[in-house]
């Protein structure tokens, strides 16, 4: 892990590296296209040709707990790093008496991430990373594991991101916490493919690693 250290001519610090890993399921896309388009279709915007209403419902929701999967796995990438970030806090006296906690650094990724990092999520396709972020972390705040689709409501899936937003909200809520201004910390973000080839470039090269 890497080793958050004070940068003294900025009054940083430095946090480990997000790794976000790749979800990858079968006919995941086409569900989230075809949930898309039925959507569409019941609000009257598309022609549903000859697919019922059940039909297209059915559409939805399949695509709808897709979206599920996605962000219960975002947010364990979520979880690992802020935890990281809790462990590193919780050994240095400056940051204790701050009062930086789990709520501090899930307001960082969610509300201000260092400018790299939006940069990045820019080119990666992703715009809306607030809202990604925040219910990715509101669903871990109530799942271990990834729900079953046996198990969840279709009225949770069909709304589940107004659920997402309100569990993020009251987790932040639950508890005070210092404030994280933006110049205070600073991160990167890697895909995990790609950080794991920049480790191998680094053990290839003779290059100390970060948890030397």
């Amino acid at each position: 892990m890497p080793v958050m250290t004070p940068k003294p001519e900025t009054a940083s610090w430095r946090l480990p590296p997000l790794i976000l890993h790749p979800f990858a399921e079968t006919y995941g896309p086409d569900k989230l296209v075809e949930s898309s388009r039925a959507s569409l279709m019941l609000q009257g915007l598309l022609p549903q040709g000859e697919l019922s209403r059940e039909d297209l419902d059915k559409r939805l929701l399949d695509g709808r707990y897709c979206e599920i999967r996605m962000l219960f796995y975002v947010g364990k990438d979520l979880l690992r790093w802020i935890e990281q970030c809790q462990e590193i806090v919780g050994r240095e006296e400056t940051l204790r008496r701050a009062g930086f906690c789990y709520q501090s650094f899930a307001a960082l990724i969610v509300e201000e991430p260092p400018k790299p990092v939006r940069e990045k999520l820019k080119k990666w396709g992703v715009a809306d990373y607030k809202s990604i972020f925040s219910r990715a972390l509101g669903l871990n705040a109530v799942f271990t594991e990834v729900p079953e689709r046996q198990d969840l409501t279709d009225e949770f899936i069909r709304h589940y991101y107004r659920y997402a937003d309100q569990l993020f909200a009251c987790r932040q809520l639950m508890w005070s916490f210092g404030d994280v201004r933006p110049a205070q910390f600073d991160f990167d973000l890697y895909a995990s493919g790609e950080y794991s080839r920049m480790l191998e470039r680094q053990w290839q090269d003779g290059e100390p690693h970060d948890d030397e």
